[in-house]
Order: C-alpha cells, then structure tokens, then sequence
C-alpha cells in the first residue's frame, strides 16, 4: 500500500487529485483546514469507488501544526508519505501598490512557506525508502505573471526555482520533484472570471477541466514518471509555454 497526501484536497483541483489518485490505488490523506464537509463528501466518493481515503485536517501555514498532525500521523502509523501532492494555495489580489502587509504575507505564507514545511516533514521517510513523489501545484502566473497578482506570482514562481533545487538534492534517493502549472481551470476560484472573455486567449478555447490536471499529477505519481524530475508541466490549452 502507498500512502499520498493532497494538501487543500477537499475542493477543486484538490479534489480532482485525490479521486484520481485513489483510483490508482493509493490511500490518500486528505488535507484541509476547515471545509470538513467537502472533505467528507470527497472520502465517501473515494470508498463509493472502492478506494481509501483519510482526512488530515491541519494549517499547512502553520509549522507546528504540520508537525503535530502530519508528524503525529506518521508516528502512530509507522508510515512515511509515498507521494505528496502540495496543492493548497489562496489568492489575494490587488495591484502592488495598493497591496497591504496582509494580503502580500497570507498568501506567501500558504502557498510557499508551506510548500517548505510539508516536504521538509514527509522528506525524510521518502529518502530512507528510496522512493517517493513530490508534485507540487503551481501557476500559469509564476510563469508568466499576472497584474493584481505580484504576491501570488511570487509565491508560485519561488515554488518553481525551489522544485528545480529540491529535485537535484534527493534524484539519487529515486526521490522525483516536479511542478504542475494549471492555467484557467474551472474551479472555485476561477468562478467569478469570464470564460467567455478569457478563451479567445486559449489556442483550445475553453477553460480547463480538474480532472485534466489530476491525470498529469497522477502520471507523475506513477512509476511510469520514474525519469522525470525538476521539471514544470504546463496545463493551460496552450496559453503559454
């Protein structure tokens, strides 16, 4: 049995990646902080499916807690984490010059610091076993940049540079570290954007699907991605490359 974390896996792309992962035949923690309900509803479709799942609520932001809870999890159950998925992020827009202190740290602190005590705290197992998968979940914005989104650009661009040294330190430890970076995918925090407005920029001219970034993120979680390491795939209808 391998064991695969999705961090933020109650909702959306979150989602998406821990069904798909089951249906792989993983055990998946699912991670949240407060959506226990959608959290609920996700394990109970995965094992609808014949698939196990387990909820793992703790602040991935928060060091302490990631080591109580994740920490604690892998004590009790003498299990190290096979595949981690970092997928959870927020976002909080606005042009730079009217950013706050706020609204710039919340999100570096979700989507990058996290980024650093999740791995640091599953890493160790992966190395002792010679084996695991790490995948963390960009954006087409720490690609390419998007105005009202400096904080976020940043966090996921420095997510990026991180995978590519990551992934040098441990590839002997057959330990992969790759990137996937979704475009416009209809999700949660895509629903207030226009589709019609945005698609003429998307040479397949449409909003992607969750599912179609779970299938690259479990691909790279399969044995078949066993050479691929430090790289970023972009899921974005060919909008940018």
């Amino acid at each position: 049995m391998k064991y695969a974390l999705v961090t933020g896996g109650s909702r959306g792309i979150g989602k998406a990646i821990s069904c798909h992962l089951a249906q792989q035949g993983f055990y998946v923690l699912i991670n949240y902080r407060s959506a226990h309900e959608e959290a609920q509803k996700v394990k109970a479709e995965i094992e609808q499916e014949g698939g196990q799942a387990e909820l793992l609520p703790f602040d991935v932001s928060d060091p302490q807690k990631v080591e109580e809870v994740l920490g604690g999890w892998m004590k009790q159950n003498d299990k190290y984490i096979d595949v981690l998925v970092n997928n959870a992020g927020i976002t909080s827009d606005n042009l730079m010059v009217f950013m706050s202190n706020e609204e710039w740290n919340k999100v570096i602190s979700t989507n990058q610091n996290s980024f650093f005590f999740v791995t640091r705290q599953v890493l160790e197992g992966m190395i002792v076993s010679k084996w695991g998968r790490i995948i963390n979940l960009v954006s087409l914005s720490g690609q390419k940049g998007h105005p009202g989104q400096v904080n976020y650009s940043a966090s996921k661009g420095a997510v990026m540079a991180a995978t590519k040294s990551l992934a040098m330190e441990v590839g002997k430890k057959k330990v992969t570290v790759n990137c996937v970076a979704p475009g416009f995918i209809k999700t949660e925090m895509t629903e207030n954007i226009s589709e019609k407005d945005w698609k003429r920029h998307i040479p397949l001219n449409r909003f992607g699907k969750a599912e179609e970034v779970a299938s690259v993120v479990g691909f790279l979680a399969s044995e078949g991605a066993a050479y691929i390491t430090g790289e970023t795939i972009a899921v974005n209808g060919g909008m940018y490359s």
